[in-house]
This record gives C-alpha cells, sequence and structure tokens, in this order.
C-alpha cells in the first residue's frame, strides 16, 4: 500500500502551513518542519509531528529523514516546499546573497530528495512534489535570481521525473502564480537590506518594489491570485491521484502569464516589460 507519510519543508507559514493542515486533516500522518519550531507549535494540536529542519544544513536532513524511517518505516512523499525570493537588478546583487538563495531553492531542495529516494525505491512507490512557480518559465525585470532558481527547478523536475519513474516515483512539479502571502514582503525587504538607495539602478529598483507591492494587494494580478489553500488543495490532488500530472499550474494569473510569455517573442515579451517597468539607462 502507498505510504501515508509525508514530509513538508517550510512550514512556518503559507503554503507549507496551508499543505500541513489540509493533508493532516486528510489522513496522512504529516511531518511539518521549519527552521524554528516555535514558528510551527500550533501544528502540533492539528495532528502534525513537528521537525526542526533547515534545508542548507546537511546534519539536520540526516537527522530528519532518520527520525521520520525510525518512527514511520520511510518517507512517502515528500513536498518540496522550502524557498524564498529576494529582488534587485542582476549587477548589485551580492554574490553571497546569490548562494544564499541557491542554497536554500535549490541545493537544500536536492540534497534532501537524494536522501528519501533509496527508501522510496525499496517500497516501489513515493511522490516528489516540488513547489515551483510560474517564475519558472518567464522572467520579470528585478527578480532575476529568484527567477534563476525557479528555472533550475524546472530542469531537475524534469529529468527526475524520467529517471524515477520505473521504481514506482512520481515527481510532480506545482507552479503557482501570484498567491497572497509574505512573499512580496520578503523580496522588498532584501533591496532595502542591501542600501539599495542609491546608484545606477536606485530608480529602477525602487519601481520594482512598488511594482511587486501593487501586484500582491491592488492590482491585477492580485485580483487573478490565489490564497495558499488553493496551492495546498492542489498538492493533495497530486498526492492521492493514482497517476498525477507532471505540472499543475495554480491560479489564473499562472495561467495567462505563462500562455502570453509561450505565445510572445522575446523582443515583444520585453516590449510588454517596458509598459510596466522603467528601463534603467542614462
Amino acid at each position: 500500500m502507498p505510504s501515508k507519510v509525508v514530509l513538508i519543508t517550510g512550514c512556518s507559514s503559507g503554503i507549507g502551513r496551508a499543505t500541513a493542515l489540509r493533508l493532516v486533516r486528510a489522513g496522512w500522518i504529516v511531518y511539518a518542519s521549519a527552521r524554528r519550531l516555535e514558528s510551527i507549535a500550533d501544528l502540533e494540536a492539528e495532528g502534525c509531528r513537528l521537525l526542526a529542519l533547515d534545508v542548507t544544513d546537511a546534519d539536520s536532513m540526516e537527522q530528519t529523514v532518520s527520525r521520520i524511517e525510525a518512527e514511520s518505516g520511510a518517507v512517502g512523499a515528500l513536498v518540496n516546499n522550502a524557498g524564498y525570493s529576494q529582488s534587485g537588478a542582476v549587477e548589485e546583487v551580492p554574490l553571497e546573497s546569490i548562494r544564499r538563495q541557491f542554497e536554500t531553492n535549490v541545493f537544500g531542495l536536492s540534497a534532501l530528495t537524494q536522501r528519501v529516494l533509496p527508501k522510496m525505491r525499496e517500497a516501489g512507490w513515493g511522490r516528489i512534489v516540488n513547489i515551483g512557480s510560474m517564475g519558472g518559465t518567464l522572467t520579470f525585470p528585478g527578480g532575476g535570481y529568484y527567477h534563476a532558481t525557479k528555472y533550475a527547478l524546472e530542469a531537475i523536475s524534469d529529468a527526475l521525473r524520467f529517471e524515477v519513474q520505473g521504481f514506482g516515483i512520481d515527481v510532480v512539479l506545482v507552479q503557482p502564480g501570484l498567491i497572497r502571502t509574505s512573499f512580496d514582503e520578503t523580496a522588498v525587504a532584501s533591496m532595502s537590506e542591501k542600501g539599495e538607495g542609491s546608484g545606477p539602478y536606485a530608480r529602477f529598483n525602487a519601481e520594482v518594489g512598488r511594482i511587486t507591492q501593487s501586484a500582491y494587494r491592488d492590482g491585477l494580478m492580485a485580483k487573478l491570485g490565489g490564497e495558499p489553500d488553493d496551492v495546498a488543495r492542489v498538492i493533495e490532488i497530486a498526492l492521492s491521484v493514482r497517476r498525477p500530472k507532471p505540472r499543475y499550474p495554480v491560479t489564473w494569473s499562472a495561467r495567462l502569464l505563462m500562455l502570453q510569455r509561450r505565445l510572445l517573442p522575446d523582443r515583444w515579451w520585453d516590449a510588454f516589460l517596458g509598459m510596466n517597468y522603467p528601463r534603467p539607462g542614462r
């Protein structure tokens, strides 16, 4: 029988929290994780089992998976949700910030996936659900490095899906559009932390921050966006159906923008962006 044990990363807020609540109420054995246990303490009363997990720390990941295997046999499903966004012109984002983002969004995800796969192969069943983004198929100005991590996740998911299907393991990529969480606040805060108030990209960075916040709060995309539970519902479907789809776009904002990007030539896409973003330059 397929395992009902699921490990979810990044459960302190947003999509991770909503997914933990939805799955535990549906009868899954949910291991909800976050770097700080106090940020998910309330999930224990809902029936979740709590884990302190840092996806940038190899020992933390090893201890987490070992505990689940000791208590429940194996991780039956892994929801790779932990990740964050940062904004800023490509030229100005410090290399240490870029590395930190890739450590969380790409390398940590890859290491944790590698750690759970052997037991899944032994069992002959498993599900890997990667939380990507519409931003893995298109790029907005000021978000180059965040988009790069999501493009990387597209490639990893495609390759892994082919490689493990013969072992009875399915790999699913969920592609949310605009989801009303603290995503925009994190992205905008990343610019102010770097003190980007002057220089050749000052006006550009300021406008990227304003546009990002507007999109999440009162813009057209906000009306076409969704809530964390909209993504959680799709994750539940991907874990429950016999044959999940390789990709699940979530929200109309994702469907429309991904279609637009697919249809428009590069220069037309750039022109469309130029109608909404200022171009840096002299």
